[in-house]
C-alpha cells in the first residue's frame, strides 16, 4: 500500500471516530428504580421508601459540565412500615404532605472522583425548606444501560420533619439516610 494511500484511511479513520457520539443518560426507568431512606426510631434501625417519584436527567461521563439531574418525590407515596406510620409521617408535624406534597433534589453540579464514582453537589427541599447537600454517586454503564447509586444522610430537624414533640431525637433519630438507585438509558449525545 502506498504511504498516501495509507494516510488517507487513516485521516478518514480518525474523522470516523471524531464524529461518533458518545451516550447521554437520560431516561430514568422508574419502575427499576428506588429511593428509600434509613433511620432510628426507639433505637431500632428501620427502612422505609417512596413509591412515587419522578426524575430527569442529563449525564454524560465525557461532558460533566453539561449534568443536570432534578428528582422529585411524592411525599404521600412514602412507606414508612406500617398503616399507623404512613398516616402519621404525612401530617403537618411531619412532612405537611397537604401544604408540602413534594420533595426535590436539583442538581448544581457533578464531579469526577475517579473509579466510577463522582460526588454530587445540589440544593435538596423538603417542606418548604431548601439546603445545600452533597453526596457520592456511584456510575455504572453497559451498552446504552447505566445505574446511578447513592446514600447520604440528612438531620431531619433542619427541614422540620417531626415538629412538637417528636423535636426530640431519643425517640426518632435526627439522622435519616437517603438511598437511591437509579436505573437510566441512553441516546447518542448531541454536542
Amino acid at each position: 500500500m502506498h504511504k498516501p494511500l495509507i494516510r488517507l484511511s487513516f485521516a478518514a479513520l480518525l474523522c470516523a471516530a471524531g464524529n461518533t457520539s458518545a451516550l447521554e443518560y437520560k431516561q430514568v426507568l422508574a419502575e427499576e428504580s428506588s429511593v428509600t431512606f434509613g433511620y432510628t426510631q426507639m433505637g431500632v434501625p428501620l427502612d422505609g421508601k417512596f413509591s412515587k417519584f419522578t426524575a430527569q436527567l442529563r449525564f454524560d461521563p465525557a461532558r460533566l459540565n453539561k449534568a443536570q439531574a432534578k428528582i422529585d418525590i411524592d411525599v404521600a407515596s412514602i412507606d414508612a412500615g406500617s398503616a399507623e406510620a404512613n398516616e402519621e409521617v404525612v401530617t403537618k408535624q411531619w412532612f405537611n404532605a397537604r401544604a408540602h406534597p413534594v420533595a426535590s433534589f436539583v442538581s448544581t453540579g457533578i464531579k469526577a472522583l475517579g473509579n466510577d464514582r463522582y460526588e454530587a453537589t445540589g440544593k435538596l427541599s423538603i417542606k418548604g425548606r431548601t439546603l445545600d447537600v452533597k453526596t457520592p454517586v456511584s456510575f455504572r454503564s453497559s451498552g446504552d444501560r447505566g445505574r446511578f447509586e447513592g446514600v447520604f444522610t440528612i438531620k431531619r430537624l433542619d427541614y422540620a420533619i417531626g415538629e412538637g414533640a417528636w423535636t426530640d431525637v431519643s425517640a426518632v433519630a435526627d439522622e435519616i439516610q437517603i438511598k437511591f438507585n437509579l436505573v437510566v438509558t441512553a441516546s447518542p449525545s448531541k454536542k
